[in-house]
């Protein structure tokens, strides 16, 4: 979780614009309700622990914002304010393939301090916002990234255009120009991001009317648009490839602005597509919580003031209680709203990005009721688990392998071709699962068999006395599906095939097979038999899997000198070959 240390003198001038009294104590007390954690105060200011769902408050502008409503009962309308500017932005059709989502804005007027301490304060701050959503909301600038440049220093309009890798400007914090490549191969944010760009011979720039090269995104923007402390009038450029990540983070910057006394204003942008799109827009989303819901998760009704209140500390709001008049009938999924049941039509911030399901709604209305005002009460609503389908038959075989002095191990998932195919002289079963960017050459597929790795852990005890007998039942990925296997291995003296049998034969009846069984060998030297000493096992025409006595020059690569007997069958043809008594 991101943690942030918030100044006690910017967040006293924030709240005095609004004549409310800041009281560290009562931030250290009670904010750690609202989504955070506040770790202290001390002289400077509060530190303070935000969850990873909560980008809004990130800054001390929209830290503040949210306690007003929290803390102090000043309501923060969900809408932001944006008047319709004049200032347009062209995309380039290409750019659709390169960086295709682009967003804009412009702030005017901001009140960045009085003293050169505070507007240094606030510059800083502005730059850590920004970072703080590139980690966050942005994933590293992948989803999104965003560019705050002087106002006073570009030329409207705008143009996002594709630039190959020798196009020249001077970057942010250089005197002089590089190009494009130069930036990526030498320039420490360059070096940073440029994996970004990796495989395209085009990279994106916004320019202004007379040519100058304001930003170049995700990596840096133009030197000579460099936010100092006489800047008032902004300019803000979001990219990305996250059209939600974009918004939020465009709305997140100009709301922290806005808390400053900026008037935000429109742009005009034509898309790659050539349509018109008018950004930012700061409408609230509108969302629909049903009654039957909210009363089951909070244990009781829940007056439509009380819901209205506890929205407001949230900076949402109640529109209106109604019956729904459209949805599905008699649904049984908690979050819809069934025709003729009673919703509570809610607006909320289109920036709080964690706003996903109804029932965040309902932590919401919670968290704004205060958790120690809800009540105590036991449920009344009892569900009974249902197990899996699968779930019974994997009991049952661990009981049967248990029974015959076998013992459950797990293993992991990953393997590779060597140990699953080579080694053991099986071919791949449909297309192999591979790990696309594996940390060791040991873990490169998903499994499709589980035997290889019981001789893996027979080999990791072969200084322990015998005998050993070991089991798993666990999942396999055969064409990219998941399915399940149990497989045993027992590494002991005087015993082979006819042990294998015995297991194999005890596990079907056990399982409840008593006729229409039977073996047929297997081919020489396919899977990691001894020759002879290996067979299928069926029930009617259903192959279960294989057993037999494993080949010594098997046993050998894994560094094991004694005989072992071993087998892995199919649960699916185990359920379908043998019914559950049970179901």
């Amino acid at each position: 979780m991101p943690t942030v240390k918030y100044g006690h003198d910017s967040i006293r001038n924030l709240l005095s614009l609004h004549g409310i009294s800041y009281d560290p104590q009562l931030w250290e007390n009670q904010l750690s309700d609202i989504g955070c954690v506040v770790e202290g105060t001390d002289e400077e200011g509060v530190e303070i622990e935000v969850f990873p769902d909560r980008s809004d408050l990130l800054s001390v502008e929209t830290m503040t914002r949210a306690a007003r409503a929290f803390l102090y009962s000043n309501p923060t309308p969900p809408i932001l304010e944006v008047e319709t500017g004049t200032i347009k932005m062209e995309i380039e059709p290409v750019i659709s393939t390169i960086r295709p989502v682009i967003l804009g804005a412009i702030v005017r007027n901001v009140n960045t301090g009085s003293t050169e301490e505070e507007k240094d304060l606030f510059i800083q701050s502005l730059m850590d916002h920004q970072e703080k959503l590139h980690l966050t909301l942005g994933r590293k600038r992948r989803l999104a990234s965003i560019g705050v440049h002087d106002l006073s220093t570009l030329a409207p309009p705008f143009k996002v255009k594709a630039v190959d890798r020798n196009h020249r400007f001077v970057p942010l914090a250089m005197n002089s120009t590089m190009s494009v490549q130069q930036i990526l191969d030498s320039h420490p944010k360059g070096m940073e991001y440029a994996h970004l760009l990796d495989g395209m011979e085009l990279v994106p720039i916004i320019e202004d009317a007379v040519g100058r090269t304001l930003s170049f995104p995700p990596i840096i923007n133009g030197s000579h648009t460099t936010v100092k402390d006489t800047t008032t009038d902004f300019m803000i450029d979001v990219t990305g490839w996250d059209e939600r990540a974009c918004e939020a983070s465009l709305l997140l910057v100009c709301l922290s602005l806005a808390e400053r006394g900026g008037i935000i204003e429109s742009m005009d942008i034509t898309t790659a597509k050539g349509e018109n799109l008018v950004t930012p827009n700061g409408k609230p989303r509108r969302h629909v919580l049903p009654e039957r819901l909210l009363e089951r998760i909070l244990g009781g009704k829940i007056e439509s003031q009380v819901i209205h209140s506890a929205l407001e500390r949230m900076g949402g709001k109640l529109i209106e209680t109604r019956t729904a008049t459209e949805g599905p009938l008699n649904s049984k999924r908690w979050g819809d709203a069934s025709v003729g049941e009673k919703i509570h039509i809610i607006e909320m911030p289109r920036w709080r990005f964690d706003i996903l399901h109804p029932i965040d709604l309902v932590e919401e209305i919670a968290t704004g009721i205060g958790y120690e005002s809800l009540g105590e009460a036991h449920s009344s609503l009892a569900l009974e688990g249902v197990p899996l389908t699968r779930a019974n038959l994997i009991r049952r075989i661990n009981e049967s392998l248990s029974s015959q002095g076998i013992q459950q191990v797990q293993s992991l998932t990953l393997s590779n071709d060597i140990s699953q195919f080579n080694n053991m002289r099986w071919e791949a079963q449909g297309e192999i699962t591979r790990i696309s960017n594996p940390i060791t050459i040991e873990h490169t597929i998903l499994r499709q068999n589980i035997l290889p790795s019981l001789l893996e852990i027979l080999a990791e005890n072969r200084h322990h006395e015998l005998p050993q007998r070991i089991q798993e039942c666990g999942e396999v990925v055969r064409d990219h599906s998941n399915s399940w296997r149990v497989a045993w291995a027992c590494a002991e003296t005087n015993a082979g095939f006819t042990a294998a049998k015995g297991i194999a034969q005890a596990l079907t009846r056990d399982l409840g097979a008593r006729e229409d069984i039977s073996f047929e060998p297997l081919d020489d030297k396919i899977g990691p038999w001894i020759p002879g000493r290996g067979a299928k096992m069926l029930i009617g025409n259903i192959e279960l899997g294989t057993f037999g006595e494993i080949d010594p020059e098997i046993s050998e690569i894994y560094g094991l000198k004694v005989p072992i007997h071993a087998g892995e069958f199919d649960l699916r043809a185990l359920a379908e070959a043998i019914p559950d008594p049970l179901i």
